[in-house]
């Protein structure tokens, strides 16, 4: 078997897990609402400003941090996109244990 069909199998694997399964029937039913579908993205994306921003060394301002605490405590009220947050948590989990095992059995470092 070469590498690119193991790698195939792999992903196939993942389509199948109860994790992939759980977050994109979450996400599908949270991107079926327009509303709650723009509350999500907009929350992801003021999460992603203030990641890129401290991966560049900025200082973070203290309304920024407000703000961005409001959105997530409105964002966690919804109970169907705090469950696809999740669902994405437990998703992104079991592919960086997969980078970890990968790692450990390449001796990457």
């Amino acid at each position: 078997m070469n590498i690119y069909d193991s790698a195939h199998n792999l992903a196939n694997a993942l389509k199948e897990s109860d994790e992939y399964k759980e977050y994109i029937k979450l996400k599908e039913k949270v991107y079926s609402d327009p509303n709650s579908k723009k509350v999500f993205e907009n929350f992801k994306s003021k999460v992603m400003e203030i990641q890129m921003a401290q991966m560049a060394g900025q200082e973070l301002e203290e309304e920024k941090i407000n703000d961005i605490k409001e959105l997530e405590e409105a964002v966690m009220k919804h109970d169907t996109i705090s469950d696809l947050f999740a669902a994405e948590m437990r998703f992104t989990q079991v592919m960086n244990d997969i980078y970890i095992i990968l790692n450990d059995k390449l001796d990457i470092n």
